[in-house]
């Protein structure tokens, strides 16, 4: 019965994974509003080594339209806004010397089109990983059936594993909903 349960927890540890990780990327997607979360891929070379950029400077938003960079240490502002300008976030870095400041730009309704079409790619890719979780978790019951394990068991663990699946592809279709209504609204 062990091996069952242990089949199950690793399935609902992976599609929580996979859902987790949607967040983490719709959080990156801007959505016409300044956000802190579009520069979590941003990379800095701080002396030789590569460090997100909230390891060397403070990020705040002042409000909706802005965000303000503001660095630890006064040589590092070159090396930010270069990091920045050669990063996908999309928006030209204004330096003044003291702060880095980007001005969020409205968006269009074309590339409002776009950011929904990349957040539901993303969706559908967290789908496929909670789908491929399901099957291994199958998988990995049928063998645990072969190997000695009640038939009963074996088909309530498909039972669970697939109310597991059901449960996470709601949830994602809420956090896609979520983010689609929030990128759309003018």
């Amino acid at each position: 019965m062990s091996v069952i349960k242990d089949i199950e927890k690793r399935a609902e540890d992976k599609m929580l994974q996979s859902v987790n990780h949607l967040e983490e990327v719709l959080s990156r997607i801007r959505a016409g509003k300044a956000n802190v979360h579009i520069l979590d891929g941003v990379k800095v070379d701080y002396y030789g080594s590569l460090v997100p950029l909230s390891n060397v400077a403070n990020i705040s938003t002042p409000d909706a339209k802005t965000i303000t960079i503001l660095a630890w240490e006064k040589p590092m502002l070159k090396v930010i806004e270069k990091a920045i300008q050669d990063s996908d976030v999309g928006i030209t870095p204004e330096n003044n010397g003291e702060i880095i400041r980007l001005g969020i730009p409205p968006l269009t309704e074309e590339r409002r089109k776009q950011l929904v079409k990349q957040s539901n790619a993303e969706a559908e890719n967290a789908r496929i990983g909670i789908r491929n979780t399901r099957r291994d978790a199958n998988e990995a019951s049928k063998k645990a059936v072969k190997a000695g394990t009640p038939e009963d068991d074996g088909k309530e663990t498909e039972a669970a594993i697939q109310k597991l699946h059901d449960k996470h592809l709601k949830r994602i279709d809420e956090i896609l909903a979520a983010k689609e209504k929030e990128i759309m609204t003018v």
